[in-house]
């Protein structure tokens, strides 16, 4: 019995901590309740610092409050500086709006040349629009090069059309020699179809000598077919 209250305390105490509805304050020691209102009032200083919406502003100390408003202060303008969130203009000084102006540049310069985000390109530069037009130029380069849907290859130079052309074959042939559904043996020159019908006469033969994988005894030699175990022919 001794030991079923011990456990009843126990779990009373950890729902206290936790702010658990079937807590029952009543049943706290006077240390523990003291304990509890300890960490309550931690806990409550930190929502506040974090802008949760259970800080109970009216509990806190004039020091805590001034650093509760510090530290919404500053997510204000870090949410300004990033375009998240709930940014409050009105609560920047003229320095802080400057610095979220440039912050806010430089994150639409970077959104338009990694051609993500909201980029507005009226908002760039001369140098900057070069530099995106560059960056834009490159990735497609690197989406046809990688066999992409994004690829625009209107927009490549000669050059990057011959090197693309040439990833493009290599792409094919390894996707054949892996007998890969997107294998266009049509785009195989003679010496690699050869050279594919090849491996897998010798892949088939093996497969009918060892038993062992897909075999087709009908694309066997004379020679080979008599050179099968007894019990594989």
């Amino acid at each position: 019995m001794a030991e079923v209250d011990a456990s009843n305390r126990e779990r009373n105490v950890s729902n206290c901590r936790n702010g658990l509805e079937a807590c029952d304050r009543s049943k706290l020691t006077q240390p523990q309740a003291i304990a509890l209102a300890v960490a309550d009032h931690k806990r409550n200083v930190s929502d506040c610092n974090d802008g949760m919406a259970s800080c109970d502003p009216l509990r806190l100390t004039q020091s805590e409050a001034r650093e509760s408003s510090a530290a919404a202060h500053q997510r204000n303008l870090a949410d300004c500086k990033d375009a998240i969130g709930d940014c409050d203009h009105s609560k920047l000084t003229t320095s802080e709006a400057g610095a979220v102006d440039s912050a806010r540049h430089q994150l639409n310069v970077s959104d338009c040349k990694n051609g993500a985000g909201l980029c507005d390109h009226s908002q760039l530069t001369g140098s900057e629009t070069s530099e995106v037009a560059a960056a834009e130029h490159q990735r497609n380069a690197q989406n046809c090069e990688n066999g992409w849907d994004d690829c625009d290859r209107s927009k490549l130079t000669p050059l990057q059309t011959s090197q693309i052309a040439d990833s493009d074959h290599r792409r094919n042939l390894a996707a054949c020699k892996d007998g890969q559904e997107t294998c266009d043996y049509a785009k195989l020159t003679a010496p690699e179809a050869a050279q594919l019908a090849d491996a897998e006469h010798k892949r088939n033969y093996t497969a009918c000598l060892k038993g062992y994988g897909y075999c087709d005894r009908s694309r066997l030699t004379t020679e080979e077919a008599h050179s099968l175990p007894a019990k594989s022919q």
